[in-house]
């Protein structure tokens, strides 16, 4: 599909310089589909392409042109879209490998540099990694639209054209490289991109191990041996995988104990799977012999014990000591998972009781190779890899969050107090008479529950799984599971009904002679709408102020709360809840410093800006001072996973932005005076204040507003998406209020409305009178910069010229005009506002490769619009023929592969 340059703004938009990979890439996948597809659908597409790059450089007379849709017919539609999917898909990629993602100085070496810039030096820096902990969590909301076999073969083209720029002509078993290219890509061609099944919990379970296994596993040791040499030391294992696919009950009646129990024990698998690899591999490698070398004792006993009497290796202490350590490790496979490693040993081992005695035998022969020479034998290397993936990962892989809502909480004490015979109706006390019968029950470690009662199912569900917790720590260690999540969080009781569910498993042991309970799992809030935000720092100033709770904090050192970017998006519009967030953030780090605790983090953040997207690098910075500390964690969900995380190079920029962006927030001096940050925050609570009233007035004052939003956009047609095991609303209501963050801010996207990206930030501008003032906030303070970075991006990547084109599918016309005229007027004050503070003339001015990413793809986006428009009116007017349906949901596929970020 032969690519040329073009542009959608304005005449002052620079020209597009063209990617070299993306006109290669196009090129093959214009022959792919003229091998495949025929000259007929070649020629239909490259037709369509080129009229609509046409209409997007706005050349005279092109919105004239026949766009060419009208003489597709249904196959020609399905064949055609998946062509422009593709090469969405392939451009992607080719934007990866160029490192358009990458930000200048989002790297630790940089981020170091410029703490030292400031008379921040490295021993600040490996004080603060000292007790730092960094962790990407991994989700299985559903945004991701497309199989994972699509993605495993366009990482294969990645693969491919590493090989192209280290001047291959071959791939290594011999193949032409073009040529293997070329396959690939007939191979996707081949593929059916849409699953024909709903996902079940153990699918995406296994999803979202291929990236713990392919990428976290080999990137972090790579990382860390960069890191070391930075830092001239050797710092804790701070940055850490977490997941939640097994763990998050929330909403997903599918989740239950056996999906946590194959969550863990799959994770398990993978983890030791690659330490028996690693193993096998330096056991070929490790070839030292004592008529050579000079062997420590503590190495020579490792290789007594093992067992390993072989003649040929009699003189090769390493090999035997390391045959030993294969057999234990292997043994300790079998006891935890009940399954054989794929190589098994021919020797006896007893199992390794936890992974901290494997990794002491691994420093063992680590310092044996240290005794001689330099030491260069054991310093890195494969076996310092090694080591630090075992520091890091354990036998767990990924830690494992627990989440559920805190209305089945307090219906499973309820009914396990009323069984009790401890009181007959919890549900009716008030919230000063329910902490204080909680706060009985956990002064002893009697548990309420009882074989001998008989439980609703929802109570029986929710036992088996902390129990199922409690077996998982004794099996692969405490840091297996370390968080409970509650959503809808919203008193002290909320998260002490948490803690008595834990005590029923024995998570949760009283304090006796004095010692403070102790929490093997920690309760955490969740904060995720604008009220609950505000109430935040109340809840948690009366929860520390429990003996009990703040006794156990104080021992473990620190606490979380997750504060949620979803909800209070859809709550109170973006500018609201951004700035919800950060004053949250602002008002409970007092709180944490009262009760002596270190403050941790969690961002519920989604891949589009109306949930929390957006660049990672600026947000973390654009965190309020104090609210850091080198402890944060954050979502990683959907179409985001593969886009941060599908290779290990784009892995390693991503990883490396988050860690260098949490070291500058947590040691940078603010770069706003004290004086500044005060008119600051005044100006942002009116902007706030005004930016909500407009968002509110529009999404939940005005009359029809729901029939226009599930009419305007896909909404339907998403919910039946076979995309994630969840359901896409909380109830079977139809309630915006009721209704997933997730296909709210999606069917928006797809529309090309975005409005939970902007609407309202354009009244709030327009309201606000010190223009200088909000231009200086703007251009020098980090946290406007970030969400105003945010808010060009989207504004970009939205079209109300394409979204009125969905306009006809709206049944009552007047209304629907309206609705459309409100949102067209705030769209155009948004945009006119940010160019104002920003001081550009024209979107993305000043980000040249964004700008040209975007107006790259956008003539590739129309077609797709207008296609699924066409298709929903003959869905919705009761056309029955599959093609319909499949082309609807692979024009959401092939949109959503374009927006990159929409969901």
């Amino acid at each position: 599909m032969q690519h040329h340059a073009h542009g959608d703004s304005p005449p002052s938009a620079p020209a597009i310089t063209q990617n070299p990979d993306i006109r290669y890439l196009g090129r093959l996948l214009g022959d792919v589909i003229r091998a495949y597809g025929g000259e007929k659908l070649y020629k239909q597409t490259e037709y369509i392409r080129s009229a609509s790059v046409d209409r997007a450089r706005g050349l005279q007379g092109a919105d004239l042109t026949d766009s060419g849709l009208d003489a597709l017919d249904l196959d020609d539609t399905l064949n055609f879209t998946r062509g422009f999917m593709l090469f969405s898909m392939l451009a992607n990629l080719a934007e990866d490998r160029q490192g358009v993602a990458a930000e200048p100085g989002a790297d630790v070496a940089s981020a170091v540099a410029r703490l030292e810039s400031h008379g921040i030096h490295k021993d600040a820096v490996l004080g603060l990694l000292a007790h730092s902990l960094m962790v990407p969590v991994l989700t299985a909301h559903p945004t991701e639209v497309r199989r994972k076999s699509m993605i495993d073969h366009k990482n294969r083209i990645a693969d491919l054209m590493h090989l192209k720029d280290a001047g291959q002509i071959e791939t290594d078993e011999g193949e032409n490289l073009d040529e293997a290219i070329f396959r690939q890509i007939a191979l996707l061609w081949q593929t059916r991109p849409l699953r024909r099944e709903k996902l079940f919990v153990a699918d995406e379970i296994d999803n979202v191990l291929a990236y713990f296994r392919d990428t976290f596993l080999p990137v972090l040791p790579a990382l860390y041996a960069r890191w070391e040499r930075v830092l001239g030391a050797r710092p804790q294992s701070f940055l850490r995988v977490g997941s939640w696919i097994g763990g998050d009950r929330d909403g997903n009646p599918f989740v239950q104990a056996p999906q946590l129990e194959f969550a863990l024990k799959r994770g398990c698998q993978a983890a030791i799977a690659y330490y028996l690899d690693a193993l096998h591999a330096l056991g070929a490698e490790l070839s030292l012999s004592t008529e050579l070398a000079h062997v420590p004792q503590a190495v020579l006993d490792l290789a007594e014990a093992s067992g390993d009497a072989s003649p040929s290796r009699k003189d090769e202490p390493y090999r035997r000591a390391l045959s030993g350590i294969y057999a234990r490790l292997a043994a300790t496979c079998t006891t935890l998972t009940g399954g054989q490693p794929a190589r098994p040993s021919s020797l006896k081992g007893d199992a390794y009781a936890t992974p901290q005695e494997f990794r002491r035998d691994l420093v063992t022969v680590a310092q044996g190779l240290a005794s001689e020479g330099d030491g260069a034998l054991s310093t890195g290397g494969a076996l310092g890899r090694l080591i630090r993936a075992v520091e890091t990962f354990g036998f767990h892989l990924a830690t494992l969050d627990m989440r559920q809502n805190s209305a089945v909480h307090e219906r499973v004490v309820a009914e396990l107090l009323k069984a009790a015979g401890v009181e007959a109706d919890y549900c009716a006390l008030d919230e000063y008479a329910r902490i204080a019968l909680l706060r009985r029950e956990l002064a002893s470690n009697r548990p309420l529950g009882s074989r001998f009662s008989a439980y609703g199912e929802e109570t029986t569900s929710e036992l088996a799984i902390v129990h199922a917790a409690a077996t998982a720590h004794r099996l692969y260690g405490p840091a297996c599971i370390t968080h409970y999540i509650i959503s809808k969080a919203e008193s002290v009781s909320d998260m002490l009904e948490v803690n008595i569910l834990l005590k029923e498993a024995g998570l949760w042991q009283a304090g006796v002679d004095g010692a403070p309970p102790q929490a093997a799992i920690m309760a955490i809030p969740l904060f995720e709408t604008i009220a609950d935000l505000e109430a935040a720092p109340s809840i948690m100033t009366a929860y520390f102020g429990l003996p009990e709770i703040a006794g156990g904090v104080k021992a473990r050192g620190h606490q979380e709360v997750m504060i949620g970017y979803s909800d209070s998006n859809k709550d109170g519009g973006y500018i609201t809840s951004t700035w919800s967030l950060y004053k949250a953030s602002q008002a409970l780090e007092p709180v944490f410093a009262d009760a002596g605790a270190a403050m941790q983090l969690f961002h519920g953040r989604g891949g589009a800006v109306g949930r929390g997207g957006g660049s990672a690098f600026a947000a973390i910075q654009a965190q309020p001072r104090g609210s850091v500390q080198g402890r944060i964690r954050i979502t990683e969900q959907g179409e985001v996973i593969a886009a941060k995380f599908g290779t290990r190079d784009v892995a390693m920029t991503n990883l490396e932005a988050m860690t260098s962006a949490t070291l500058l927030a947590s040691l940078e001096p603010e770069g706003v005076s004290d004086r500044d940050a005060a008119r600051f925050s005044a100006a942002m609570d009116e902007l706030s204040k005004n930016a909500f009233a407009a968002y509110r007035d529009l999404v939940y004052g005005t009359e029809g507003f729901k029939e226009f939003f599930r009419q305007l956009t896909p909404i339907q047609e998403i919910s039946g998406l076979k995309i994630g095991s969840r359901p896409a609303s909380r109830t079977k209501s139809h309630a915006i209020e009721d209704l997933r963050a997730i296909p709210w801010v999606f069917s928006w996207a797809q529309a090309r409305v975005m409005l939970p990206g902007w609407y309202g930030v354009g009244q709030a501008l327009a309201a606000f009178e010190d223009k200088a003032l909000l231009a200086d906030m703007g251009q020098h303070w980090s946290f406007l910069k970030s969400a105003l970075a945010n808010l060009e991006m989207v504004l970009a990547k939205s079209d109300l010229g394409i979204a009125a084109r969905y306009l006809p599918l709206v049944e009552d016309q007047a209304a629907g005009e309206a609705i459309f005229g409100r949102i067209r007027e705030g769209w155009q004050q948004a945009h006119d506002g940010l160019l104002a503070a920003t001081g550009q003339s024209r979107l993305l001015e000043k980000n040249p490769a964004l700008d040209e990413s975007i107006r790259l793809r956008l003539p590739y986006i129309e077609p797709l619009n207008l296609l699924q428009v066409e298709l929903l009116k003959r869905h919705r007017a009761g056309e029955d023929d599959p093609r319909i349906k499949e082309g609807i949901e692979l024009s959401i596929n092939a949109i959503a592969t374009a927006l990159r970020n929409s969901g």
